[in-house]
């Protein structure tokens, strides 16, 4: 760190800043992350030294008052000057960090960022995510084709959220809910701020939320609880308050309060039009229900027609559970049917209650199946929720000893996919992992082909369509998320497999039920997985977004 950032940072923390420096320290913390982590090391410092400073040693109070009393002034007006600096110091704190959050907030994010800081007590450090709300709930949203669509359950960064038509459910990090109908523009600005430039909107705000601002056109809706709709489009902006009461600041209505049936024309002509027949809570709730059950409905349509794919070796939906046995959809024979083990616990699944979903988070539980028979190419394909990625690696189907043939699929805890096939179970390799950067000792020729990573924290329990596809014949092994391919790499010729083979697997975890010792990796899936589908070929990318499109749950 730069001797003079560190005199700034000491100036700032003593009170005696020039007002260019402060400025000039402030430009530094907004660009820079080492100084942001330097400042707040240099405040940490400093309140430490401060509360040492200002606990009086028990001893030496006492000796003091027993040989003069008289010195005990110095010790007790003390305090009250580093207490005076410390006030001093946290309110430079607050509008350096303040400033930062301002500005950090201000910033547009495509997506939430994520970053990894230091924990001063611990040395250890933790994930944080820039976001202010959840999408919790969408009803037929259409997005611009120039936007990202948001799926259910993503946090929201500060910036623009625009659909064209349908309707979203946000929870704003505050407790507050709005219920947009689109067309739809807003820019979120924090926790407790959102910008409406279009659309109709219910704002509901529980005391906990209170003083959550709503801006359109020039003026801000201040709310003091608990419910009011807008309506804003580019000509008009109205607000109603359905229960409760809001403040205006900004425009002609500048510092009026409006209470429970009174509405106020916050820009362009007054209407005789109510905004409080917008769509309610329990509305959305009943409409999210039928549209989710319709959903269900289409897939299962489709799902028979996939059973009918000659290609198929195995299709295993928890739609078609059985007490403890998921039946094998394809038409290869119930041989190759599911069994349940070990504390597999049966929850929603991806049409939420309407389907289940078998949960793999504690360790002993899996999917056991046998798969015989030789194939000369594999298609993998997985609807998978991830609530986490505790352990090193996560398994989503793997053959039980890993022999020559056999294919291995897992996610590693840096969310990175990764399929593997043995080559050669007899070799012993050693080789220089680049992404580890250690040498790595492998039982078996094989080699693993990784995606770059497609899940982080944020991305904890949204539903993912993975799929692997692995071709000798075109010496290709691609693999793919919703749909879209995100790796394709070449087979080498001393990693070419032509001949394939499954025999006993795990779904969601991975057995070695013949190793010689009670010990076993820890490769259970912390999510789950509703519905896999194997096949003795090679799907192109257009079926694969087939695959995606015909089995998405709403809100994807």
């Amino acid at each position: 760190m730069d001797d003079a950032i560190q005199k700034l940072i000491y100036q700032a923390i003593d009170q005696t800043i020039s007002a260019e420096d402060f400025d000039q320290l402030q430009d530094l913390l907004e660009g820079s992350e080492e100084a942001r982590q330097a400042y707040l090391k240099a405040v940490n410092l400093s309140e430490s030294l401060h509360e040492i400073a200002a606990s009086p040693t028990p001893n030496l109070v006492d000796s003091t008052r027993d040989a003069d009393p008289q010195i005990t002034l110095p010790l007790y007006r003390w305090p009250s000057v580093f207490a005076f600096r410390s006030l001093m110091i946290a309110a430079t704190a607050l509008i350096l960090v303040g400033g930062l959050a301002y500005w950090l907030g201000k910033q547009h994010l495509s997506s939430p960022a994520i970053t990894e800081i230091a924990n001063f007590e611990s040395d250890a450090t933790e994930s944080q995510i820039a976001g202010h709300a959840t999408l919790r709930r969408a009803v037929d949203l259409q997005w611009p084709s120039d936007s990202l669509p948001a799926k259910v359950g993503d946090v929201l960064p500060n910036g623009r959220l625009r659909f064209e038509s349908g309707i979203a459910e946000i929870d704003f990090f505050c407790g507050a809910t709005l219920i947009v109908e689109g067309p739809a523009n807003l820019d979120i600005e924090s926790d407790w701020s959102v910008r409406v430039l279009q659309g109709r909107l219910r704002a509901t705000v529980p005391p906990a939320a209170r003083g959550f601002l709503v801006k359109a056109a020039e003026s801000e809706v201040v709310d003091l609880g608990t419910e009011f709709t807008m309506d804003v489009t580019a000509d008009t902006a109205r607000v109603e308050v359905v229960d409760g009461e809001v403040m205006l600041r900004g425009g002609k209505l500048d510092g009026q309060h409006l209470h429970t049936g009174d509405k106020g024309t916050l820009h362009g002509s007054p209407s005789s039009e109510e905004t409080n027949h917008m769509i309610t809570a329990t509305d959305l709730y009943q409409r999210d229900r039928s549209a989710t059950l319709q959903r269900y409905e289409e897939w299962r349509e489709s799902m028979r027609s996939i059973q009918t794919d000659k290609r198929l070796i195995a299709h295993y939906a928890t739609s078609e559970l059985d007490q403890r046995t998921i039946r094998n959809g394809a038409d290869t024979g119930d041989s190759r049917d599911g069994l349940l083990v070990g504390p597999v616990d049966l929850v929603s699944g991806r049409f939420g209650t309407a389907s289940r979903g078998l949960n793999f988070k504690r360790p002993g539980s899996r999917v056991r199946t046998r798969i015989d028979g030789d194939f000369q190419a594999f298609t993998f394909a997985c609807w998978a929720k991830i609530d986490n990625l505790n352990q090193r690696y996560s398994a989503l189907f793997m053959g039980d000893g890993y022999e020559n043939g056999e294919p291995h699929w897992q996610i590693r805890d840096d969310g990175r996919l990764m399929f593997s096939v043995m080559v050669d179970d007899s070799q012993s390799v050693s080789f220089f992992n680049d992404r580890d950067q250690r040498v790595v000792k492998d039982a078996g020729l094989h080699h693993v082909y990784f995606t770059e990573p497609f899940w982080d924290i944020s991305k904890s329990g949204q539903w993912f369509h993975l799929v692997a596809v692995y071709d000798p014949a075109s010496k290709r092994v691609q693999q793919y998320v919703d749909g879209q391919r995100i790796s394709d790499e070449r087979i080498q010729p001393k990693f070419q497999m032509d001949s394939l083979r499954i025999g006993p697997a795990e779904i969601g975890n991975w057995g070695q039920p013949f190793r010689e010792t009670p010990w076993f990796a820890v490769r259970n899936l912390d999510g789950t997985i509703d519905e896999l589908t194997i096949y003795a070929a090679a799907l192109d990318a257009s079926e694969i977004q087939s695959l995606y499109e015909s089995g998405k749950p709403l809100g994807y």
